[in-house]
C-alpha cells in the first residue's frame, strides 16, 4: 500500500473543479453581509494532483488517496489528508484538515467536504476561513443544491482581532446568522435569524434579510437607513429604496418621516447613454411654521446632464430650483443662498482652442434679497483661440465674448468684444528674464436703465456704447543667486513692469457686470488690467516694482518674500476709494513664507496703506506637524470693499488634532470674531479607529443668525455620531 514516490492521481477534471468550486462561494465571506461571489475558476484549466499514497477497491469502484493531499486548478489550491473518489456513485469526498487557498490570499478550513450529484450537491462540515481584510468566518455546515443555492448554518463573522490573552472571549462585534443562503442564479443573499453582537452582546435583530451579493450587478432594494434628530425636524427616519430599472438606468426613492414634520418624498433619477448621462432629482414635502417662516408646501429640484455631439463638441444642462432655503435647509439638503440653472453647449480642440455658449437663470433664496434684480443670461459666449510660438518664441491668443443680461426690474445691459494678445519672453545675457506683453480690447454695448438697480450710475445714460482699450508692457525680472553652502542657496529677484496706453477715464456709462468685486492684492499687481472683468477697463502709463527674495533650503525647506507697488502716472479717478490704487502711488502688497523645515509653514499677506502704513488686509495662517499632532492657526482682517455692503472683519481661528493613543484621537476648531466680540463657530471630533470599527463623534455649533427671521439658526448646532463595521458598512445619527 505504501509508495515511496508522489504519484499524479488521474480523476476527471469535473470532480476536483467541483470540489473547488464547492468552496469558491465561501472565499467571499467576509465581503459585506457575510457572503460574496468569489472569483470563479474554470473547468477549462488544468488541475493538478498529488498524494503521499494511492489505492483503487476494484469492489467498491473507489479511488482513495492519503497523505498531503493537494489538488490545484490556476492559482485555487485544495489540500486534505484524505480524498475518496466513488466512480460508481459519483461521490467524492475530502476529509482531514480541508484547506482552500485563494488567488487572493485567503484561507478557508473544513472537516469535511462532500460532492455528489454530478457535482452539483455538496455537504460542507466545520467550514472556518481566514479571509481578506483581516476577516474571519465559521459556520457549523454547509450545503449547495442542484449547483445554485449554498446554504450556511449557524454563521459568524468577525474582523475583530481576538484578545491575545484570552481567544475564547468575544470579539468587539461580530455578525451571526442562523441560516444564510447565497442563490447564484439570482445573485442574492437571505438571512434567517440575523444579529449584530457587540462584545458578546446583542444590540440588533431581524427575522430575516435579503440584499444582493457583493460583486453582483446592481439590484432592486432596500439601502441603509439615516436616523436622528434635528431642531426642526424632531426624531427622524429616511429610508432609500433603489430601483435598478435595467442596465444603464435606475432610480432611488427616499421617504423621510420626522416627529415635528409632516415629512417628504424624493426621487433620484439616473440614466447613462452612449454619449452622455444624465441625473434628476426632485422632491416635495411640507415643511410647518414653527421655526420657519416659509413654511406649507415645499419643493426642490436638482438636475443635471452632460452629452457629447461629436469629438469636439459636447452639451449639457443643470437645473436647480426650491420652494424655499427653510425647505432645504429643514430637510437637510444644505442652504444654499443662490441656485442657478443653465444650459450650455461648449467646444475643445486640443489646448489652443475652446469655445462656450450658455444661458443661465439665477434664483435667490434669500428674502431681503428681492429676485426682480438678479438677471437672466440669455444667452453668454465665448470663444478663444492660442496660436502656436512664432519664430522668436512668442505666443498670440485672439478671444471673442458677448453676453444678454435682462433683470425684471432694474438695468439691462448687452455686450460684445474681442481680444488680441501676445507675448514674447526671452533671456538676457546676464540671466534677466524679459517678457514683451500687448493686449488690445474692443468693447460695444447697450444699456437700459443705468440709473436703476442694482448700479446706480448717472442719470439721463443708456443706449448704445463703445469702448477700446491698448495696453503694452515690458516686464523684467532679475533672478540673482548665490551658494549658501551647506546651507543651500539664496535668491534676491528685483522685478520691475513699464505698463502704458491711452488714459480710459471712470467709465461711468458702462454698467460693471463683471468688475463689481475688486481686491488688490500681490496676485495681481503685474496684472496688464487690474479689473476682474472687461466691463471696465485700466489706462493709462504705470510702473509696477517688487523685490522677491528668497532662501533655499537642501531639505526642500524655503523662506520666501515679496514687497512692492504701483505708480500711476495719472490722478484719473478710475479706482475707487478704498481699493488701494485710487492714488498714484498704490497701496504697499506684500506676501511672506517661512517653511524651513517640512513639519512648520507659516504663511502672511497684508496690504498697507501708501502714506501710513496702515493695515487695510491682513492675513496669516500657521501649520506645525509633529508626529502625534498638529496644530494649525490663522488671522483674517479686512476693511469693507468698495461698493460693499459687507462689514469690517477681523477674525482669529485656531485648530488641531492630537492622537491620544495608537486607537484614540482628538481634533477640535475654533473661530472668532474680534469685531463683533463673540465666538463664530467651533467644532470637536473625537474618533476611536482599530483593526474592525470607527467610531465618531462630533459636535458642530455656529453662533449663526437667520439673515431673514434675525433669529437664531436653528440649525446651528449639530451633534453627529459616526459608527463604521469594516467590510460590512457604516451608519450616521445625527441630532440637535
Amino acid at each position: 500500500m505504501g509508495r515511496t514516490h508522489v504519484p499524479r492521481l488521474c480523476l476527471p477534471a469535473t470532480v476536483l473543479t467541483g470540489l473547488l468550486a464547492l468552496l469558491a462561494p465561501a472565499a467571499a465571506q467576509a465581503q459585506p453581509g457575510l457572503f460574496g461571489l468569489g472569483e470563479r475558476t474554470t473547468s477549462d484549466e488544468p488541475v493538478t494532483f498529488t498524494a503521499e499514497e494511492v489505492e483503487f477497491d476494484e469492489t467498491t469502484d473507489t479511488v482513495t488517496a492519503r497523505g498531503r493531499v493537494e489538488a490545484w486548478q490556476g492559482d485555487r489550491v485544495l489540500r486534505a489528508d484524505t480524498f475518496t473518489y466513488n466512480r460508481t456513485t459519483g461521490i467524492a469526498t475530502a476529509t482531514g484538515n480541508v484547506v482552500l487557498i485563494e488567488p487572493d490570499g485567503q484561507v478557508l478550513f473544513a472537516e469535511r467536504a462532500e460532492l455528489s450529484g454530478g457535482m452539483r450537491d455538496a455537504v460542507l462540515e466545520g467550514l472556518r476561513g481566514l479571509l481578506a481584510a483581516n476577516a474571519r468566518v465559521a459556520a457549523a455546515g454547509g450545503r449547495r443544491t442542484d449547483g445554485r443555492i449554498t446554504d450556511l448554518a449557524r454563521v459568524v463573522y468577525s474582523p475583530c482581532d481576538l484578545c491575545p490573552t484570552d481567544p475564547d472571549r468575544p470579539p468587539l462585534w461580530q455578525l451571526r446568522a442562523r441560516i444564510a443562503s447565497l442563490h447564484s442564479d439570482e445573485q442574492r443573499v437571505r438571512y434567517r435569524g440575523a444579529a449584530l453582537d457587540v462584545f458578546g452582546v446583542p444590540v440588533f435583530y431581524t427575522p430575516y434579510l435579503s440584499h444582493a451579493a457583493p460583486g453582483a450587478p446592481r439590484a432592486s432594494g432596500f439601502l441603509s437607513p439615516t436616523f436622528g434628530a434635528t431642531r426642526l425636524l424632531g426624531a427622524f427616519w429616511s429610508q432609500p429604496y433603489y430601483w435598478a430599472i435595467d442596465e444603464s438606468s435606475d432610480v432611488t426613492i427616499t421617504t423621510q418621516l420626522a416627529t415635528r414634520q409632516a415629512g417628504n418624498i424624493g426621487a433620484a433619477y439616473r440614466r447613462r447613454f452612449n454619449s452622455g448621462t444624465i441625473a434628476l432629482e426632485g422632491t416635495i414635502g411640507h415643511l410647518g411654521t414653527d421655526d420657519t417662516d416659509q413654511g406649507g408646501l415645499g419643493w426642490s429640484i436638482f438636475s443635471q446632464g452632460l452629452f457629447a455631439l461629436d469629438e469636439n463638441w459636447r452639451t449639457g444642462f443643470g437645473v436647480n430650483r426650491a420652494s424655499s432655503r427653510d425647505y432645504l435647509r429643514a430637510y437637510r439638503y444644505g442652504a444654499p443662498q443662490v441656485l442657478t440653472s443653465t444650459a450650455y453647449l461648449e467646444g475643445f480642440w486640443g489646448t489652443e482652442g475652446y469655445a462656450r455658449a450658455d444661458g443661465r437663470v439665477y434664483q435667490s433664496l434669500l428674502q431681503r434679497v428681492g429676485t426682480s434684480q438678479i438677471p437672466f443670461v440669455l444667452p453668454y459666449g465665448y470663444a478663444e483661440w492660442v496660436f502656436p510660438a512664432d519664430a522668436f518664441g512668442g505666443f498670440l491668443s485672439l478671444d471673442a465674448q458677448g453676453y444678454s443680461l435682462v433683470r425684471e426690474s432694474g438695468t439691462d445691459s448687452r455686450r460684445v468684444g474681442t481680444r488680441l494678445g501676445y507675448e514674447l519672453p526671452w533671456v538676457g545675457g546676464y540671466g534677466e528674464v524679459w517678457t514683451l506683453r500687448g493686449r488690445a480690447d474692443l468693447l460695444a454695448g447697450w444699456v437700459d436703465q443705468l440709473d436703476q438697480g442694482p448700479f446706480f450710475g448717472p442719470r439721463d445714460e443708456g443706449g448704445g456704447w463703445t469702448n477700446a482699450n491698448l495696453r503694452a508692457a515690458i516686464d523684467l525680472r532679475w533672478p540673482l543667486v548665490r551658494s549658501a553652502g551647506e546651507w543651500g542657496s539664496q535668491l534676491l529677484e528685483p522685478r520691475v513692469q513699464f505698463v502704458t496706453g491711452p488714459n480710459t477715464g471712470r467709465q461711468l456709462h458702462i454698467p460693471p457686470e463683471d468688475s463689481l468685486e475688486f481686491e488688490f492684492t500681490d496676485a495681481n499687481l503685474f496684472e496688464l488690467n487690474r479689473f476682474t472683468g472687461r466691463d471696465r477697463q485700466e489706462g493709462g502709463s504705470r510702473v509696477d516694482a517688487a523685490l522677491r527674495g528668497a532662501w533655499l533650503f537642501p531639505n526642500g525647506g524655503q523662506v520666501e518674500g515679496l514687497v512692492g507697488r504701483s505708480f500711476r502716472a495719472s490722478d484719473e479717478a478710475l479706482f475707487l476709494p478704498g481699493s488701494g490704487l485710487e492714488d498714484r502711488a498704490s497701496d504697499w502688497v506684500a506676501r511672506a513664507r517661512f517653511a524651513p523645515v517640512p513639519w512648520l509653514e507659516l504663511l502672511g499677506r497684508t496690504r498697507l496703506d501708501g502714506d501710513g502704513l496702515d493695515a487695510r488686509l491682513w492675513e496669516a495662517t500657521g501649520t506645525v506637524f509633529a508626529g502625534r499632532f498638529s496644530l494649525s492657526a490663522g488671522y483674517l482682517g479686512t476693511d469693507p470693499a468698495p461698493n460693499s455692503a459687507f462689514r469690517k472683519r477681523e477674525e482669529i481661528s485656531m485648530g488641531g488634532f492630537v492622537r491620544l493613543d495608537d486607537n484614540w484621537r482628538l481634533g477640535a476648531f475654533g473661530r472668532y470674531d474680534r469685531v463683533l466680540e463673540e465666538p463664530v463657530a467651533a467644532q470637536l471630533a473625537l474618533t476611536y479607529e482599530d483593526e474592525c470599527l470607527i467610531f465618531e463623534t462630533r459636535f458642530i455649533r455656529r453662533w449663526t443668525e437667520d439673515s431673514e427671521t434675525l433669529r437664531d439658526d436653528p440649525t446651528g448646532s449639530t451633534l453627529l455620531f459616526r459608527i463604521t463595521l469594516k467590510t460590512v458598512g457604516d451608519f450616521g445619527i445625527r441630532a440637535l
